[in-house]
């Protein structure tokens, strides 16, 4: 009985290292595409974003406030919704709205959520601990004129050892002084995936 409680760690052991003796890993450029499982994943992410930033810029909304206004929108990215049947984080997907938003040039982004209290919280600290010339002031924040909200939904369709998988990403642009919706879109991506 001893021998076997012996025996069985160092197989297991022996076992694990193999396995891990096997592996290898290769550094890749980022924005190169991957599909290894037929998931979301990065690169739908960043091709996404890309793609509904663009259609919403475009929008006539824009050129509507921007003539009314004399000046370029603030936009603030709310919530991105997971509907669908895999578990996404929508933080990844917010960050390359935002980023598209900023690297456009045509619209300025604020901060949304616990970022903003983060701020909130540093402009309250340097109050009591920051120099006069050095303290930033409250009631200097920038209001967003627009809020951007969405849903990630799917559709899986799976017979035997092939699969397709239809993600359709929504995302609506409404005006916060009247809640009125000034653009809806979407973007459709269908994955065929064969084991």
């Amino acid at each position: 009985m001893k021998r076997i409680l012996i025996v069985l760690p160092l197989a297991a052991s022996l076992i694990f290292s193999t396995a891990c003796a096997n592996r290898k890993v290769t550094r890749i450029d980022p924005n190169q595409q991957t599909d290894l499982s037929g998931r979301w994943n990065d690169s739908d992410s960043r091709l996404v974003a890309n793609e509904l930033i663009t259609q919403i810029l475009t929008g006539a909304w824009r050129t509507n406030f921007e003539q009314k206004h004399n000046r370029k929108p603030v936009l603030i990215v709310g919530s991105i919704k997971n509907k669908s049947s895999e578990q996404i984080d929508p933080i990844t997907f917010i960050k390359d709205l935002e980023k598209a938003s900023i690297n456009s040039g045509t619209v300025s982004i604020v901060q949304s959520g616990e970022e903003r209290n983060q701020l909130r919280e540093e402009r309250n600290e340097q109050q009591t601990f920051s120099s006069e010339d050095s303290k930033k002031k409250w009631g200097r924040e920038k209001g967003a004129d627009f809020m951007i909200n969405g849903v990630i939904s799917s559709i899986v369709d799976q017979h035997k050892n092939q699969k397709t998988v239809y993600y359709q990403i929504n995302l609506e642009l409404t005006d916060l002084e009247t809640n009125e919706k000034v653009w809806i879109g979407d973007k459709k991506i269908k994955k065929a995936i064969r084991n």
